[in-house]
């Protein structure tokens, strides 16, 4: 049996109307549900891994400082050595402070005294470098001038500068979560276009990147950067590779940063106490 239910010739109207309105509303609350749950506020990272890493740098400066330790790992031949570093940075003044301490001799006979280095806009100023060196002298090497803007010269690279190489980040993927020092973060792995990082560089670095563009030619530099939930950097390797020589040298420079946030006081030398002289290889 079929009962037929009549009504007004209007109802049918007003059903459909309903019915689009509720849509209407759904789409509107889908949409909003979206948008708070990681996307533009929380930063979803996944969605486009380059432009998260390319917008790393801007994320520090924005920070203002934080803690640094870093390792630059040499091999050559089949010798390997690691330099490692301490110290602080403000991103927003691009300065910095590194207590760089140098590896035993082969024979192990001998111990350096830990490197004072102050980083600074196109500028690296050094204590405890080079033989014949006053020990209340600075020395003050134009970064610029250096075959490869001190990514690798100083024992430590710059943790502004390495992270400006990322402006030039390539072929970037999304490797998966990971934990550094106990934070949860995000991997990516890419390579970086020396030549377009010195390109989209701050004026600071900009000089001392280009000079590093040319001396490592168009070879990509590889890299594993680690974004926070912040987009943060809490860790950033680079490798590069370059010749000396008959010889290929291969650097794997790593920079750890923590303690956001925390005030950096960096005095730079007076012209007085920087020495004048010239400065012997140790």
């Amino acid at each position: 049996m079929v009962v037929q239910q009549h009504g007004h010739p209007g109802d049918s109207a007003k059903i459909s109307a309903r019915r689009a309105a509720a849509a209407v509303a759904v789409a509107s609350l889908v949409a909003g549900v979206s948008g708070c749950g990681g996307g533009a506020e929380a930063g979803d990272r996944n969605a486009d891994p380059t432009q998260a890493v390319r917008e790393a740098p801007d994320r520090l400066v924005r920070e203002g400082s934080s803690q640094a330790r870093t390792s630059m790992e040499m091999a050559s031949g089949g010798t390997r050595v690691t330099v490692k570093g301490e110290g602080a940075y403000d991103y927003r003044e691009g300065i910095g402070e590194l207590k760089v301490q140098l590896p035993k001799d082969a024979a192990g006979a001998q111990e350096h005294r830990p490197i004072t280095e102050l980083l600074a806009p196109g500028a690296l100023f050094m204590k405890n470098r080079g033989s014949g060196v006053p020990a209340d002298k600075w020395v003050r090497v134009d970064t610029a001038s250096l075959t490869d803007g001190n990514l690798v010269t100083g024992g430590a690279t710059d943790p502004l500068a390495a992270a400006e190489l990322l402006r030039g980040a390539r072929q970037v993927t999304y490797v998966g979560q990971s934990e550094v020092e106990g934070v949860r973060t995000r991997h990516y792995r890419g390579s970086v276009d020396l030549t377009a990082a010195a390109k989209a560089a701050s004026a600071g670095n900009k000089g001392a990147l280009a000079a590093a563009a040319k001396g490592f030619g168009k070879e990509p530099v590889a890299f594993d950067v680690y974004l926070d939930d912040d987009g943060l950097i809490r860790k950033l390797r680079h490798r590069f590779a370059f010749a000396n020589g008959q010889q290929k040298k291969e650097v794997a420079s790593t920079t750890l940063l923590y303690g956001f946030g925390k005030p950096v006081r960096v005095r730079l030398p007076d012209k007085k106490d920087i020495f004048a002289g010239k400065v012997a290889e140790e």
